[in-house]
């Protein structure tokens, strides 16, 4: 059982003659107790740390199926490089020089919804071609932690089409001029 004393100090001979005080006794266990409660019923009640996890459906490779032509207005392809840097162009590779840009708010997802508000400025009120597909390429350079951080922007900016695939050679190319792969 645990106590608390608070008895005085040791008996002194001589000198003023006062009161001898009462020791106060208090019981700790009823605390102890519900303190052992309070942690067992936390522990309980509370739910662990989900596992974030990101949907991503992958094509089946072992049907080749007729693709359909896909207007180059309407296509942004990202080159995922080195040293957490990009590169993007909208259209056809070599057409239009790529831009170097990072990622974040000022990065990346400026440059996915500004691409985005063009497409449908020119493609007009058409739901089937007013809308806009990314193409995200990552290199061997690249991190993992990049492809990750560019799909969490397509699902921010609420990008519905895009597709992973592989870098051409013109592409690495591109991406070795500017030192980032």
């Amino acid at each position: 059982m645990a106590e608390l004393d608070t008895s005085g100090g040791g008996k002194h001979k001589g000198g003023k003659v006062r009161s001898k005080k009462a020791s106060t006794r208090i019981d700790l266990t009823a605390m102890v107790d519900l303190a052992f409660l309070l942690i067992t019923f936390f522990m309980l009640t509370t739910t662990l740390a989900k596992k974030k996890e990101m949907d991503l459906a992958m094509p089946d490779n072992s049907h080749l199926e007729v693709q359909l032509p896909v207007a180059a207005t309407r296509s942004m392809t990202i080159l995922l490089g080195s040293h957490n840097k990009i590169e993007w162009y909208m259209g056809e590779a070599g057409k239009t020089p790529p831009t170097l840009d990072n990622y974040g708010k000022d990065g990346l997802r400026k440059a996915l919804i500004e691409n985005s508000k063009k497409v449908v400025e020119t493609h007009g009120t058409d739901p089937k071609t007013n809308f806009m597909i990314v193409l995200i390429k990552p290199s061997d350079k690249s991190s993992y932690e990049n492809l990750v951080t560019t799909l969490d922007e397509m699902s921010i900016v609420n990008i519905q089409s895009y597709a992973i695939t592989k870098l051409l050679p013109m592409e690495v190319e591109e991406l070795k001029k500017n030192n980032i792969y």
